[in-house]
């Protein structure tokens, strides 16, 4: 299950082009038989994200959860402690629905000044470190300088940025699955 904002909701592309589509095609391709479920919303943040959080869990019952959210909590400049215990109670809600976790960190603009997108970029490293979960570090690594990957609003990838951020997140989900099969331990 992908609980996310715009970037996984597939914000201004068509749908089968977003990279949470692209997950399960490869995920097929590649033999393991999971269906992915996209409860993303555009404009999301982790507070809405948490508020419906526990519903979900009971209505999809995922094995693994990958928490895609916190952009719009920067982009606002909302309370980044606030951020911080959101992406940890749905981590914890996660961990203790015994799903496996993977966090997709975000960086902000540098106009909200190098102390808050330092201390925003931070949260994701300490969350994985608390929480011992995957973390892929940027979910638009590779994609960040190259306007042309990106909508004319600045902000939002394209359809052909998608394969990449699929890439980013595939490397931790694929590290996660095969962990779990070199120790056969339940997914």
């Amino acid at each position: 299950m992908v609980l996310g904002d715009s970037l996984s909701a597939s914000y201004g592309i068509d749908q089968k082009n977003g990279w949470v589509t692209l997950l399960e095609k490869r995920l097929d391709k590649n033999g393991f038989l999971y269906k992915v479920v996209n409860t993303s919303i555009s404009g999301e943040t982790t507070r809405g994200g948490l508020s419906r959080f526990d519903n979900l869990l009971k209505q999809h019952n995922p094995e693994i959860v990958i928490i895609e959210l916190g952009a719009n909590d920067g982009l606002r400049g909302l309370s980044l402690d606030s951020m911080y215990t959101n992406l940890a109670k749905i981590i914890e809600q996660s961990l203790g629905h015994e799903a496996h976790v993977i966090l997709t960190g975000m960086r902000i603009p540098p106009n909200y000044g190098k102390q808050y997108t330092d201390k925003f970029a931070d949260i994701y490293v300490r969350l994985a470190k608390r929480y011992q979960v995957n973390l892929v570090p940027f979910l638009l690594s590779g994609i960040e300088n190259n306007k042309a990957m990106f909508q004319a609003d600045g902000l939002h990838p394209t359809a052909r940025a998608q394969p990449i951020i699929l890439d980013n997140v595939w490397t931790q989900l694929v590290r996660l699955l095969s962990n779990a099969l070199t120790y056969n331990t339940p997914l």
